[in-house]
């Protein structure tokens, strides 16, 4: 993963990481990969498009996922959106309809939350890529350091951000931020995954939505028209 290849906004941030053997070897072998002929989802140029679309500096609101889905077409560099167009999937379905239930928001037609990331909502994975049909499948190959460093360079702003953590995996990688161990001056929101398999033990009904923009607008930070 070179440098060059990283938005402006985020090159200070993340240039260390970028600069580790491990950051070096993540780019040769997803070449390799693709090259051996696996299907890599997102495609080349969307992987870093939450980087792209919420520069650090704009950053109001962090949503972490665990890894880019794995379907055909799903995958566009933001977690938990799908292009327009494709059928939205079931953790997105129950986004929508706590959305609905929280501010009373009726869901658009299409799953693409990229008007959420233009107005400061990072929707950063943990992994940036992923096998077609393998979940998990590239975890552990250099992703997490880089993601790592981008969360921790929000977090270390003075500026207050939310932070929605949704399940056991984004609540395990915001503990490893110190900024966000003992919050600063940061709300994080966390509650179980929108899963269908976790979404009734306690994400319907947590408000995310409203708490963020209450949060933000109490900071003087505007709020998210989500």
């Amino acid at each position: 993963m070179a440098d060059s290849e990283i938005p402006e906004s985020w090159r200070a941030a993340l240039g260390p990481v970028l600069a580790t053997p491990e950051s070096r070897r993540l780019g040769g072998w997803l070449r390799a990969e693709e090259d051996s002929g696996k299907q890599i989802y997102p495609p080349r140029g969307q992987r870093l498009a939450a980087l792209e679309l919420t520069p650090l500096d704009a950053v109001r609101v962090v949503i972490l996922g665990q890894d880019p889905y794995h379907g055909p077409g799903q995958a566009h560099g933001l977690s938990f959106s799908v292009p327009e167009g494709v059928r939205q999937p079931p953790s997105l379905v129950n986004i929508y309809k706590e959305l609905r239930g929280d501010l009373d928001l009726a869901p658009p037609a299409h799953g693409n939350l990229a008007h959420w990331a233009r107005q400061g909502v990072l929707l950063l994975n943990n992994a940036l890529t992923v096998e077609a049909g393998q979940a998990g499948s590239h975890a552990g190959r250099g992703w997490e350091a880089i993601t790592d460093a981008a969360v921790a360079a929000v977090a270390a702003r003075e500026v207050p951000s939310v932070f929605i953590l949704w399940g056991s995996h984004a609540q395990n990688k915001a503990a490893r931020i110190p900024e966000l161990a003992g919050e600063g001056p940061h709300l994080v929101i966390r509650s179980p995954h929108p899963s269908p398999l976790s979404a009734h033990r306690g994400f319907f009904g947590s408000k995310p939505f409203s708490r963020a923009n209450a949060f933000l607008a109490a900071h003087g930070r505007g709020t998210i028209d989500w």
